[in-house]
C-alpha cells in the first residue's frame, strides 16, 4: 500500500528493533526524512508524529534517539536536530501534551559528551538553539511548554537549566531590571515618607520609641513637613498608574 514503508511497519508493532533495521539500509543524508516525512499521495505524514499519538512509545524513542545520534563519513556530520525541529517546530509541546516520558529522551540527545577526559573534564557541548528561538527568529516557547508540565525533574534537566539561564542573563534580565526600576524608586520614595522622615524628632525631644505622638509630630519642623507632604504626593499622584 502507498505509505506502508518498513519504518511505518515497524511502527505498527511499536518495536524500536524492527524500526532500527528499517533504516538500517536508509542513505545518511536522507536517514532524517525517513523518519520524519512520507508521502502519501498529496499528503505528508510523519512517522514520529504517528507514533506518538497512536502510542507507539518504544517505536518513537527509537526515532527520537536515531535523530539525535551524530554521524560522519569522509566529507559530513550528520546530525537530525535541524531537520527535527525544522520538520515539527512544536515537537516539545507535543511531547509534553502526547508524551511526556519521551521527553527527557529528546533532551538528552541535544547534549553531547566527549569520549575522552582531559585533567579530570569531559567536553559538554549543548545544542540549545531551537529551544530559544524558533523558525521565525522570534522567542521559542520550548522552555514555557517544559514549565506548563509542572515536572520539577524535567525543569531541573541540564538542557533547560542552560537555555533558561541564557534567556535570562541575556535577554530578560535587563528588561526585567528596566521594567520594575520605576517600582523600586517608588518603593524608595514609599519608605522614607511613611517609615524614615515622618520619624524625626525635633532636637531635645528624642524618644526611645519609634511611635510618634501626633502631638510630637506636630512640632516636626517646616522643612520636614515640607518634604513629607512633596513625598507623599508624588506617591500618591505620580506612582498611582
Amino acid at each position: 500500500n502507498e505509505g506502508s514503508t518498513l519504518v511505518m511497519k515497524a511502527i505498527n508493532v511499536n518495536s524500536a528493533k524492527s524500526l532500527r533495521k528499517a533504516i538500517s539500509c536508509a542513505p545518511r543524508g536522507k536517514r532524517a526524512l525517513w523518519m520524519l516525512n512520507i508521502q502519501v499521495g498529496t499528503q505528508s505524514i510523519s512517522p514520529l508524529v504517528w507514533a506518538i499519538e497512536a502510542g507507539s512509545i518504544e517505536a518513537a524513542q527509537a526515532i527520537i534517539v536515531d535523530l539525535l545520534t551524530i554521524r560522519a563519513d569522509r566529507d559530513h556530520y550528520y546530525f537530525g536536530m535541524d531537520t527535527l525541529f525544522e520538520r515539527h517546530p512544536d515537537i516539545v509541546k507535543t511531547l509534553c501534551v502526547d508524551a511526556p516520558a519521551l521527553l527527557p529522551v529528546l533532551l538528552d540527545g541535544l547534549v553531547w559528551r566527549a569520549r575522552v577526559a582531559e585533567e579530570g573534564q569531559r567536553r559538554v557541548n549543548y545544542y540549545l538553539k531551537h529551544l530559544i528561538v524558533n523558525s521565525e527568529d522570534s522567542c521559542s516557547q520550548a522552555t514555557l511548554w517544559i514549565a506548563g508540565l509542572n515536572d520539577p525533574k524535567i525543569v531541573c534537566h541540564p538542557v533547560v537549566v542552560a537555555a533558561a539561564d541564557l534567556l535570562w542573563n541575556r535577554a530578560a534580565l535587563r528588561t526585567f531590571l528596566y521594567r520594575r526600576a520605576w517600582f523600586l524608586f517608588t518603593l524608595v520614595i514609599f519608605v522614607l515618607a511613611q517609615a524614615v522622615i515622618n520619624k524625626i524628632m525635633p532636637i531635645g525631644q528624642e524618644e526611645e520609641t519609634w511611635v510618634v505622638k501626633p502631638e510630637v509630630r506636630a512640632k516636626l519642623p517646616m522643612e520636614v513637613r515640607v518634604v513629607l507632604a512633596v513625598l507623599r504626593s508624588f506617591i500618591y499622584t505620580a506612582s498611582m498608574g
